[in-house]
C-alpha cells in the first residue's frame, strides 16, 4: 500500500526520485501514466496489468469510454529506475501534468500520483474543505 506526502527536485533531465518507502512496493519497472486533474499516475506492472485489461475490457461503443481508454492508454510509458531510485519523466507527460523543477509524490493505495505543487496545493486544499461532506456521502455508501 502506498502511503504519504513527499516533495522532490526534478532535475534537468526530467529525472524525479521516488521515495524509497515508495520505491520498494513498486519494483524495478512501473507504468507511468496521465491521471485526473493534471497529475501522473505510477503504478507496479501488476497494477498496471490489471488496470489494462479492466480498460481493454470496456466497450466501443461510447465516445467517452473510447477517449478514456485513449487518454489514459496512450499516455502510458514504462519506467526504470536508476542507481539513485530516479525515473524520467517523458516530455508529453511533464507538460500535462504541468511540472516544473518539482513535483510532490502522494501514495495514493495501489498507485503513486505525481503533482505539481501548485496542482496538488489546490486539490489539497479543495478537498480539505469538503471533508465532512465526502465522509458523509461515503457513510451512505457504507465506506466510512
Amino acid at each position: 500500500m502506498f502511503l504519504g506526502e513527499y516533495t522532490h527536485a526534478i532535475d534537468t533531465k526530467k529525472r524525479l526520485s521516488i521515495p524509497t518507502r515508495l520505491r520498494k512496493e513498486l519494483g524495478d519497472r512501473a507504468v507511468l501514466t496521465r491521471g485526473p486533474d493534471h497529475c501522473l499516475f505510477l503504478y507496479p506492472q501488476s497494477a498496471w496489468e490489471r488496470i489494462a485489461n479492466k480498460l481493454s475490457a470496456l466497450s466501443l461503443g461510447q465516445a467517452d469510454t473510447r477517449n478514456f481508454v485513449r487518454f489514459t492508454l496512450s499516455g502510458a510509458s514504462e519506467v526504470e529506475f536508476d542507481g539513485l531510485g530516479r525515473i524520467t519523466i517523458p516530455e508529453n507527460l511533464k507538460q500535462y501534468s504541468r511540472l516544473g523543477n518539482k513535483a510532490v509524490v502522494v501514495g495514493v493505495n495501489d498507485r503513486i500520483e505525481i503533482w505539481s505543487p501548485e496542482g496538488w496545493e489546490e486539490i489539497r486544499k479543495k478537498t480539505e474543505n469538503n471533508a465532512d461532506q465526502l465522509a458523509e456521502r461515503l457513510g451512505e455508501l457504507g465506506v466510512f
